[in-house]
């Protein structure tokens, strides 16, 4: 039986709504993903504002409702409170429950958020921004400070995952090639998040079936073996999702839990697994073995934005235009500012101690092309449905 919120999607991708976004692709030589829309995409601009002249009608508001799928947005919350005396109320949700209720409540004209903190790019595109229930927001004190292709929607921050492998007294990752991970010698042996549990993993694979990344998978694919991928599904992307979920993936529910199966000492573990890098703030404090295997090609990973976006109609639009800039400056980012895998959309603010720059990090991961994924991840999950 098809879940709710895939027959949504089909349903969605059927009104042939027209999201002209810049597209991405993975490469181990440029650029890998854009999440900037293409001009004519249907995304409502809010009037950007300074700090200045939103205070005082933010004050009187005195409150601003998030909906996050972060639950550090808690603690940003407070230190806006003790600057400005305006509370923040978080709800902290998974992907595809905030989609839901903010879908919900903006059918139903409910007294809901004021402003989001949302990830799953396709389907916040698809349902959200093109329906009109999201609208973007840009501070005008941090237009030079946010990169033009972060504006629009508003990145908040990026999240990466990459491949993590036990690197106890120093070895070398198990892998140089991510076919290898479909190879018997390692059955059983790759870790990763249900794509049924989470929107990003879905989109993920869903990417690689992309012509231009399936043409980077095929080019790897050959020049690994020294012959050509034979194909029995429709690109080398879709041969790879089959060869690898047909050589005993262990798929998780935690990327935590599977950072410390894989990072634990003393087990001669050669296992990998495609994990949230910031998970890797474990080590140290958990005394375990893990690190990245960022040279592993044609891509390491993936990375993903989370947005921040006003909501339609917002009881408290000062409040929140406030909250969304004090996110983006170092102060309201330093939740989240010490933690590898976690870039702020102000490139302005640096990157955590150990870790290097989202631009170096897209270069050898995939990005995200939102409307490649609204539209195709329904028929990659049918295809994964098969398979599991």
């Amino acid at each position: 039986m098809m879940k709710a919120w895939k027959k949504g999607l089909i349903a969605a991708a059927a009104l042939g709504l027209s999201l002209a976004m810049l597209t991405g692709c993975g490469s181990d030589k440029k650029d890998a993903g854009s999440t900037a829309a293409k001009p004519g995409a249907q995304i409502v601009q809010v009037k950007s504002e300074k700090e200045a002249d939103l205070i005082e009608a933010a004050k009187k508001e005195g409150v601003v409702k998030v909906y996050s799928i972060t639950s550090r947005v808690s603690k940003a919350g407070a230190a806006f409170e003790k600057k400005y005396g305006i509370k923040v109320e978080a709800s902290n949700m998974k992907d595809f429950e905030l989609i839901d209720k903010i879908s919900t409540e903006a059918k139903a004209n409910a007294n809901g958020a004021d402003m989001v903190i949302a990830q799953d790019s396709g389907r916040v595109y698809g349902e959200l921004i093109a329906q009109g229930y999201l609208q973007n927001y840009i501070p005008a004190d941090l237009k030079d400070k946010i990169p033009a292709e972060n504006q629009t929607p508003l990145v908040f921050a990026y999240m990466n995952k990459v491949l993590v492998y036990n690197n106890e007294n120093g070895k070398a990752a198990p892998i140089t090639n991510i076919w290898q991970l479909t190879e018997p010698s390692m059955k059983g042996k790759f870790f990763f998040k249900s794509p049924m549990q989470e929107g990003i993993n879905a989109n993920f694979l869903t990417m690689l079936t992309k012509p231009e990344v399936a043409d980077q998978l095929a080019k790897s694919y050959e020049e690994q073996y020294k012959k050509k991928l034979e194909l029995t599904t429709p690109n080398a992307g879709y041969e790879w999702i089959k060869m690898a979920f047909s050589n005993g993936l262990v798929m998780g529910s935690s990327d935590t839990s599977m950072t410390e199966s894989i990072g634990v000492k003393g087990q001669d573990m050669n296992g990998v697994g495609l994990l949230n890098y910031s998970k890797l703030r474990y080590a140290e404090k958990k005394n375990l073995a893990a690190a990245a295997a960022d040279n592993v090609v044609p891509f390491c990973g993936f990375y993903y934005p989370e947005y921040v976006l006003l909501v339609k109609d917002a009881k408290h639009p000062a409040a929140a235009k406030l909250f969304t800039q004090f996110l983006l400056t170092e102060e309201g980012f330093q939740s989240w500012s010490h933690d590898m895998g976690t870039y702020s959309g102000n490139t302005s603010i640096p990157v955590a101690k150990g870790d290097k720059p989202l631009a170096e990090w897209k270069k050898i991961m995939v990005g995200d092309d939102p409307q490649y994924i609204f539209e195709h991840r329904a028929e990659v999950e049918e295809f994964l449905s098969k398979l599991m």
